[in-house]
C-alpha cells in the first residue's frame, strides 16, 4: 500500500528557471544500451555542452544562454522494497535550465510525486554539472560531500548510484561521474570510491524490480487507460490490482513483461474500470513470488489516482 504522505519539501528555487516535478506519461525508457558502458572513458577532456549552476546574480546559466528548451528527465529515488531500498524512477520536465543541472537538484533537493519515495541525499545543489566527451563531472560544494556523514555504506552506495543513473538517463549515454571539489579531482563522494569515475551499477543490483510509470501519482483517469513501467518479474509476470479507498481490491489481472532474467524490461496493459464508481483508488503492480510465500515477497509499486 501507499505510505501517508510526508509534509513535502520544497525545491529551492533556482534562479530564473522552472523545475516542474510533476510525472510525465509516455516519456520511454531512458536507459542506455550496456554498449555504452564498453566505450565509455574514464577520463574527462574538453567539454561538449556546458550543464552549469545558475548565476543568482543574473538568472543565467553558466556556460549557456539560459534558456534551454523544456527537456524530459528521468530522476531516480529511493524506496523501500522486499530486498531493502532500491531505486525507483519518476520522469519530470526541466524548463528554462540546462538538464543536467535540473536532475542534480532533483536528486538533492526534489520532492518525488510519489511519496513512498525519497532521497537521501544531504540538502543543496552541486556547484555544477558538465558533459564532456568522455564524462559527467559534477562538483560538490563543500567537503562534507566527499563523506558518508549519517549514511550508512549501503545507503551512501545506493545515493551514489541514485546520481549516476539519473545523469547518465539524463543525457542518454554511459558516461562515467567523475567528482571535483575547489576544482580538483575528488577520490570520494558521500565516501564512496570515485577515483576513475563512477559508473552504474547492474540493474538488478540497484533498481526496484517493478516500477509503474503509467498511471502516475495521482492521476485523474477515465473509463479506461493505459499502466505500463518495467519490471523483472518470474517468467514476466506481471500482476496488477486496484484497491479502493478501504483497501479492498475491486479489480485485478495480469500482463507479460517483454523479458525478466537479466535486467528490468517494458510492460503494458490496457485496464477497463468503467465498471468503478468515481472516486480514489490505487493501482498497485507486483513482480510475481514463485516461492509460496518462502522467499522475500513480491516487489509492489503503488500510485494513487482518481476514477471520473
Amino acid at each position: 500500500m501507499t505510505h501517508p504522505a510526508s509534509p513535502r519539501r520544497t525545491l529551492a528555487a533556482l534562479a530564473g528557471a522552472v523545475l516542474s516535478l510533476g510525472l510525465l506519461a509516455a516519456c520511454g525508457d531512458d536507459a542506455p544500451s550496456d554498449a555504452d558502458d564498453a566505450n565509455a572513458s574514464t577520463s574527462p577532456s574538453t567539454p561538449t555542452s556546458d550543464a552549469t549552476a545558475t548565476d543568482p546574480g543574473t538568472g543565467a546559466t553558466s556556460g549557456s544562454s539560459g534558456t534551454a528548451d523544456p527537456k524530459v528527465i528521468p530522476v531516480y529515488y529511493v524506496g523501500d522494497t522486499p530486498d531493502g531500498d532500491r531505486l525507483y524512477r519518476e520522469f519530470t520536465q526541466s524548463s528554462g535550465v540546462e538538464p543536467l543541472v535540473a536532475a542534480g537538484a532533483a536528486v538533492t533537493e526534489g520532492d518525488p510525486v510519489d511519496p513512498d519515495y525519497r532521497t537521501p541525499w544531504p540538502s543543496g545543489r552541486f556547484t555544477s554539472i558538465t558533459q564532456t566527451s568522455t564524462a559527467i563531472v559534477v562538483e560538490v560544494p563543500d567537503e562534507t560531500w566527499l563523506e558518508a556523514g549519517s549514511l550508512d555504506a549501503d545507503l551512501a552506495e545506493l545515493a551514489v548510484q541514485q546520481l549516476v543513473y539519473t545523469l547518465q538517463g539524463t543525457i542518454g549515454k554511459r558516461l562515467p561521474v567523475t567528482v571535483e571539489y575547489d576544482g580538483k579531482p575528488a577520490d570520494t563522494l558521500l565516501g564512496v570510491r570515485a577515483t576513475g569515475g563512477l559508473k552504474a551499477a547492474p540493474q538488478l543490483d540497484v533498481l526496484a524490480f517493478m516500477n509503474v510509470t503509467e498511471p502516475a501519482e495521482g492521476t485523474t483517469v477515465p473509463d479506461s487507460f493505459t499502466a505500463n513501467g518495467r519490471a523483472s518479474s518470474f517468467e514476466a509476470t506481471v500482476g496488477w490490482t486496484i484497491e479502493d479507498s478501504t483497501g479492498t481490491v475491486v479489480l485485478e489481472g495480469f500482463t507479460t513483461a517483454d523479458g525478466w532474467t537479466d535486467k528490468l524490461y517494458p510492460w503494458t496493459t490496457k485496464v477497463d474500470v468503467s465498471s468503478l464508481d468515481p472516486g480514489s483508488y490505487t493501482f498497485i503492480a507486483r513482480t510475481d513470488d514463485p516461492s509460496d510465500g518462502e522467499g522475500p515477497g513480491p516487489t509492489e509499486d503503488t500510485k494513487r489516482l482518481t476514477v471520473e
